[in-house]
């Protein structure tokens, strides 16, 4: 009788591209390497991003994707620098990261049963210091959820150090629709980041 074994299987190393990005976010990184891009070196960018005073969801995001950008082309002349910055937003309230699982039950209860939008903006600053950027809204449909539901979210940790939730986690579970880019609920817009890096001449 053959046993059956488990192939193995090597994984190829990716040829790096050039561009820096501006983001220790894992799940950024995760989805550039998804389509090919991995970055010669990712250094992320120390701003300060809190929220101007009666700041909109959309001018928010667009100014923290390109301050990241420009704080880390000031470290890094001459370089592609690549940046990102995401917020779920619920009408014009900017959804920050909890800083406690009693701040998490509040925004859990905020999105139970109503829709709202993940914004994210994705920008390029390019080796000559030309500046090139994107933005894209997602509507994002999350079920009724029951106190049950609620606690065993907030119990699994999943939304410690991000914005709202991570739908690619339990949450994408209670998720009934989403309207426009899933890789921009995730993090980054695939398709605009690409043309971005495409016409920086980065292919």
């Amino acid at each position: 009788m053959s046993v059956w074994k488990k192939p193995t299987t090597t994984k190829l190393k990716m040829p790096s591209k050039d561009f820096i990005l501006a983001s220790g976010s894992k799940d950024r990184l995760r989805l550039l390497e998804q389509i090919g891009y991995q970055p010669k070196l990712v250094a992320p960018a120390d701003i300060d991003e809190s929220t101007h005073l009666h700041e909109r969801p959309l001018p928010y995001v667009k100014r923290m994707a390109l301050e990241k950008a420009l704080a880390a082309a000031q470290k890094h002349p001459h370089e592609n620098i690549l940046a990102g910055d995401t917020v779920v937003a619920v009408g014009l309230r900017i959804i920050q990261k909890s800083k406690t699982p009693e701040e998490q039950e509040k925004v859990m209860r905020m999105l139970s049963g109503r829709n709202h939008r993940v914004i994210s903006a994705v920008c390029l600053v390019d080796k000559n210091g030309r500046v090139s950027s994107r933005c894209v809204t997602t509507k994002v449909f999350i079920k009724r959820l029951s106190n049950e539901e609620i606690n065993a979210y907030v119990a699994s940790q999943e939304w410690v150090g991000v914005c709202g939730y991570k739908i690619d986690g339990l949450l994408g579970g209670f998720v009934q629709k989403v309207v426009g880019s899933y890789s921009s609920v995730v993090g980054l817009p695939l398709y605009e980041t690409r043309n971005l890096l495409i016409g920086a001449g980065i292919l």
